[in-house]
């Protein structure tokens, strides 16, 4: 058969067949311009016969603080903790942060909690969980203080979080020497927060079945903003060896080839328990009276002269609501050559509540003498601190934080005074605010 023939024939063939299915193809979409699929709709039957769509699911509401068998009310030691942002030339203050819970078994009538038997009692700091990354203190913690904490560890074993211990002889529960900062945790892309009022989850949970049975919300303190450059600003030096050289020139002492120093190891700090050096004044002594006489520029530029050590000007450590009132800070403890009296037992000779407020309410009591504010106990034995607050922080105050616990227990800020945070039915009592009661 001739070739040219039979490739006629083909061509003939294969172009009648392309013809052919072309309507095919460009109704599937393989043709060269393709047509968009067609919308196949179901009929109302075909509808009927597929599963109804289910309506979205209500929010979950977050469990109450207040459990149904359960309240925990939380507080700091402290109205703020001051630390050193850095450690490497001297120590003034390690992170160390105490946490107190107290734990009432709500009934018409409610006890206190003092046993681990059945619950566990646990703090965190939502947002601020981890503090190495944020200051050197582990590096340096050998040689100030002899111990070597694992990094995020304080110096009494606790992290930042945990368990808290069941003091049993007041009714506390306790965790001491948390080692937070005033540092939040790093967010991608954003600037570094300072948080000097950092909130704290407290939470009491079964101790067989993990569940949450009641929990709080509580500040935990804490401040790096001891403003030392307000004098201590010599051109070309770190604030801490402009103060260790003003030292050493002063006191005959060799504190710049000693660093890391730790004040405490010759000045005697209660606040860290330490015994000092014998006659050598204590720390507060040595700090206020030879800085109450250099404090006269502050004063005379309307400052609160507390503030250039306690934190802070930005801090402002005294929040409370004698705060609010216009009260400072020298209106219970006195000026700087008051609080640096040598009479003075530091930590101990405090301002009491009673001393303004018993003209005012002559039948209440107030703490004990010898006894203080934050040790106390009133009410049911309850500290007084669980219901009105740290010192410094006294509800209601002028820092939102402060008063998170109190709207969450019992819906406004202020004091917890209403009777059904701890008992499940209304006392027909009147209340009363009795230390022996």
């Amino acid at each position: 058969m001739n070739r040219k023939w039979f490739s006629a024939i083909g061509l003939t063939l294969l172009v009648a067949c392309v013809a052919t299915l072309r309507p095919i193809l460009d109704a599937n979409g393989f043709g060269g311009q393709s047509k968009p699929p067609k919308r196949v709709e179901l009929s109302q039957s075909r509808n009927s016969r597929l599963p109804a769509p289910k309506p979205p699911k209500p929010p979950v509401s977050p469990p109450s603080a207040l459990g149904p068998k359960y309240a925990v009310l939380a507080y700091n030691d402290l109205g703020m903790h001051c630390m050193n942002p850095m450690f490497g030339e001297f120590c003034l203050l390690p992170p160390f942060n105490t946490m107190h819970a107290t734990v009432i078994k709500r009934g018409s009538e409610p006890e206190i909690v003092t046993s681990n038997s059945s619950i566990t009692v646990n703090y965190a700091v939502p947002g601020n969980t981890i503090s190495s990354t944020k200051t050197d203190f582990w590096v340096f913690a050998l040689k100030l203080f002899g111990v070597n904490p694992a990094p995020n560890i304080g110096l009494t074993g606790n992290g930042l979080s945990g368990t808290m211990i069941p003091m049993r002889n007041d009714g506390r529960w306790e965790a001491t020497g948390i080692p937070m900062t005033d540092k939040m945790d790093p967010v991608l892309g954003a600037a570094p927060v300072i948080n000097p009022f950092p909130v704290s989850r407290i939470e009491v949970r079964d101790k067989k079945t993990k569940a949450v049975l009641a929990w709080t919300k509580a500040v935990m303190p804490v401040s790096t903003e001891m403003a030392c450059n307000t004098c201590h600003n010599t051109p070309g030096m770190t604030v801490e060896s402009d103060i260790l050289s003003d030292h050493d020139r002063l006191h005959n002492t060799n504190l710049m080839n000693s660093k890391p120093v730790l004040c405490a190891g010759c000045h005697a700090d209660p606040a860290l328990g330490a015994p000092g050096k014998p006659n050598i004044p204590n720390m507060s002594l040595a700090m206020h009276r030879a800085h109450a006489p250099r404090m006269a520029n502050v004063k005379a530029a309307g400052e609160n002269t507390c503030y250039s050590c306690h934190p802070g000007n930005k801090t402002q450590c005294q929040r409370d609501i004698h705060s609010a009132r216009g009260m400072s800070c020298v209106d219970c403890h006195g000026d700087e050559f008051a609080v640096g009296n040598p009479a003075r037992r530091p930590w101990v000779d405090e301002p009491q509540c009673g001393s303004c407020h018993k003209s005012r309410k002559p039948n209440f009591d107030f703490e004990p003498p010898g006894v203080l504010y934050r040790n106390a106990k009133g009410h049911g034995g309850v500290a007084c601190a669980a219901c009105h607050s740290s010192p410094h922080a006294i509800t209601p105050t002028v820092t939102e934080p402060d008063n998170e616990q109190a709207n969450l227990l019992q819906g406004f800020a202020g004091v917890i005074r209403d009777c059904k945070v701890c008992h499940k039915t209304m006392p027909k009592e009147k209340f009363f605010h009795k230390i022996d009661d």
